[in-house]
């Protein structure tokens, strides 16, 4: 390992491999420009750390910037905080033993989710472009992630629209001053479908089907049109619509820039917590609140000692905080230089955090009340998870209570609000990455960049519109984000940490908000947060449940398609590799002579006689050529 650390070390310069004369120094340590801060850091690879200047970057005049702090802040929130934290995060705590399930998911956040999520917001800041460009100043030859990370944004804006499209569906149906989804008595039911509400002595089956389940499945998307991925039906014209109208609303919020954006965000990003806020009151006052209260939290401390449980609490704060989509790296990047990004990260991981531990009060308050309604225990009620926790169970909660309609509406608008927000996160993160990549061809054209990069967005997302669309978006949602992202993160973490350094990217910290930061942050850098992540790969790969969705069991060939969408974008990561080493001059026999004396001196002879802990030590204190 250490030998290729060394091998790559040459390419993390500005200028990339040159192997036609010494490395050139990188930016960091080229002469300051004019007025710009400078920090005491060291300057040579050895152990002498005499104080040298550090330039920065300077903020450009001509580089978009905020209008308010409150417009980053909000941006960032709502970027974390999706549709994610309304279903998933309840879903796997009560799973995974209920109150027991915080601790893993804060020793995961505090360890992993949010030094990962504070180094994101640091390198935008500080290097101010997006998740392409960067790399040209940290390490050019990781440049295929920021290529890998727009290839995994567009797969996501494919089906995650989709699903603001179901919602907005929802919306639309809900002005009736009796909900679609109640009875029984419409031209979508059958025979299995089965009102239990208001009703004595209902015998509930296998084969029985609610009537918010049926309005879902065959009204909504009309799967039963559909015999699965080999014959996915023909394009549902409604949705189809909702979801031009939802591409819309996003094209003339991003158009402009985070100007627009920003105040767009005032909106869908606090309408949220108002209406959680509402729905939790509600819910609270409903008959049986309190089981469902009771199932969640009730703690099942045997199943800390349960290796599944760590890796469902590292996936979900790893996939809520978002870091490695790069979208913190494009919201920071608009920051003024100097502003407080490690407030920031603390902030906004806090809200986040703590959204999800209320949104699972705000679902099984109504769990509950369902379990109460059909006497059944709350288990049986909520089995489903995924989409048919939003789209069915809540939705037959609401129908069937006073007021159902006011809150239908307002459930809905809720998730229209929550999807826009990482929309919007999403795309810009494609946006600025190709705009900071292409600025000669695109710095005068963003209103024609999104508009063809929102076309491009909504014909990616037909397929799933489709009476089998589901079946798509189950697809793309666990083989074109899935592992592909973590380790996509995972590579993030390792580039800044080792070859960048973590002395230098210490001291780039020093330059924006005056002091380095603490030893905790610098051992969660090298070692834990990295560890954090390769964790949950190996772990995703040794333990992969047959696909299925509702009664379809996804056939090996779709499997197989779906490793193959996973790969489309990983691959351009070895690929980006092989093509710098490629086209830059040089022999490997170059790299060598220059490279490994070095580094031997340095953390080689720590590694042999002083183990590896004691190596990790040297770089965070001493050593910067390692890092770099």
């Amino acid at each position: 390992f250490m030998m290729l650390v060394s091998f790559f070390k040459l390419t993390c310069s500005d200028g990339g491999l040159s192997f036609d004369s010494p490395p050139t120094m990188t930016r960091q340590d080229s002469a300051a420009p004019a007025g710009s801060l400078s920090v005491q850091g060291p300057s040579n690879p050895g152990y002498n750390n005499n104080p040298v200047p550090v330039p920065v970057i300077t903020q450009t005049d001509t580089r978009d910037k905020w209008s308010k702090k409150m417009d980053f802040l909000l941006s960032v929130i709502g970027f974390a905080v999706d549709l994610g934290n309304v279903w998933r995060f309840p879903y796997i705590c009560y799973q995974n033993g209920g109150g027991a399930f915080l601790i893993p998911y804060i020793v995961m956040a505090i360890f992993g989710g949010v030094p990962l999520f504070y180094m994101e917001l640091a390198l935008g800041q500080f290097h101010r472009t997006g998740a392409i460009s960067i790399w040209k100043h940290i390490c050019p030859i990781f440049k295929g992630i920021g290529y890998a990370i727009c290839v995994i944004s567009l797969y996501v804006s494919f089906y995650y629209n989709t699903i603001i499209a179901w919602a907005l569906f929802y919306f639309y149906s809900s002005f009736a001053s009796v909900l679609p989804w109640t009875n029984c008595d419409n031209a979508w039911n059958t025979e299995n479908c089965t009102n239990y509400f208001l009703k004595d002595n209902v015998t509930w089956n296998n084969y029985s089907r609610s009537p918010a389940e049926e309005f879902y499945t065959r009204n909504v998307l009309e799967i039963h049109k559909s015999d699965g991925l080999r014959n996915v039906g023909g394009v549902r014209w409604q949705l189809m619509l909702c979801l031009f109208l939802i591409f819309t609303i996003v094209y003339f919020s991003l158009w402009k820039g985070v100007k627009t954006s920003g105040k767009v965000v005032w909106v869908t990003a606090t309408l949220p917590y108002v209406v959680l806020f509402i729905l939790l009151i509600r819910g609270a006052t409903l008959p049986g609140a309190w089981k469902g209260v009771v199932f969640y939290l009730q703690p099942k401390w045997e199943k800390l000692f349960e290796t599944s449980v760590w890796v469902d609490a590292a996936s979900q704060i790893f996939f809520s905080l978002g870091p490695g989509f790069g979208v913190l790296l494009a919201l920071s990047s608009y920051n003024p230089f100097t502003n407080n990004c490690y407030r920031d990260a603390i902030v906004t991981s806090l809200v986040n955090c703590l959204t999800s531990f209320m949104s699972g009060f705000v679902i099984f308050t109504m769990l509950g009340y369902m379990a109460e309604k059909r006497n059944v225990n709350v288990e049986d009620v909520a089995r489903d998870k995924g989409p048919s926790l939003l789209f069915i169970t809540y939705p037959e909660a609401i129908a069937n209570m006073t007021g159902s309609t006011f809150f239908a509406i307002i459930f809905f608008v809720m998730m229209i609000t929550l999807g826009l927000d990482s929309t919007f996160g999403g795309l810009e993160a494609i946006i600025t990455a190709v705009m900071d990549e292409y600025p000669e061809y695109l710095a005068h054209r963003r209103e024609l960049f999104v508009l063809g990069l929102v076309v491009v967005c909504f014909l990616g997302s037909l397929s799933t519109l489709t009476n089998g669309g589901a079946y798509v978006v189950k697809l793309l949602e666990e083989f074109g984000v899935g592992s592909s992202i973590i380790a996509v993160g995972f590579l993030e973490a390792i580039a800044v940490s080792w070859f960048y350094g973590i002395t230098r990217f210490s001291n780039d910290i020093k330059s924006m908000l005056g002091y380095y930061p603490g030893l905790f942050w610098k051992v969660c850098w090298v070692a834990i947060s990295p560890a954090f992540l390769a964790y949950i790969i190996v772990s995703s790969l040794l333990k992969t449940p047959p696909l299925q969705l509702f009664d379809y069991k996804y056939p090996d060939w779709s499997i197989t398609v779906g490793y193959i969408i996973g790969a489309s974008s990983f691959m351009w990561i070895p690929i980006y590799m092989v093509y710098k080493l490629v086209w830059t001059p040089g022999s490997l026999k170059q790299v060598r002579s220059w490279n490994v004396v070095p580094l031997s001196y340095n953390c080689y002879i720590y590694y042999i006689t002083n183990s590896f802990p004691n190596c990790i030590l040297a770089i965070i204190f001493r050593n910067s050529n390692i890092g770099s």
